[in-house]
């Protein structure tokens, strides 16, 4: 076990564990962060997205030793800031089951914080990663630009 200091969403914490343990692990678990999803395990779907210092990352696959001294951001504190990605996605119901959107919602605020007028093609690469079975593609890339108009 190794203490490890590090935010999440503005709160410093610190925290006893094996330091290859999964970030997910830490935020579902320990912190009780649950809108951090558990999908895969592999890095391959999104669902566990989160933001490290500002850039997306897949939680499943991140080693808590890597988030020593940095910043995490969880679908909880996007919302605790009201980003503008929380409404927009309600407001273009652009989610179903819930599963993955909140990992989409991470990916597509890495996005708008480097891109804050995306096209639809660069929408499409920044969510690659993440898997969505549910067909509201469409919604979801009218939310993201709905969010960057808010925001600018």
């Amino acid at each position: 076990m190794q203490k490890l200091q590090f935010k999440v969403n503005g709160v410093s914490c610190e925290l006893a564990c094996d330091p290859q343990t999964p970030l997910v692990y830490l935020l579902r678990n320990d912190l009780g962060l649950a809108g951090t999803r558990f999908g895969c395990g592999a890095g391959h779907c999104g669902s566990c997205t989160v933001l490290v210092d500002g850039r997306a990352v897949q939680s499943c696959d991140t080693p808590a030793w890597s988030v020593e001294g940095r910043d995490v951001t969880t679908i909880e504190g996007l919302a605790a800031q009201k980003h503008p990605l929380i409404e927009a996605f309600i407001g273009e119901q652009a989610m179903q089951c819930g599963y993955c959107i909140n990992g989409i919602v991470m990916s597509a605020a890495d996005l708008l914080a480097r891109t804050p007028d995306p096209s639809e093609g660069q929408i499409a690469e920044a969510l690659e990663r993440n898997l969505c079975r549910c067909g509201t593609h469409v919604r979801i890339v009218r939310a993201i630009r709905r969010a960057a108009k808010a925001a600018r």
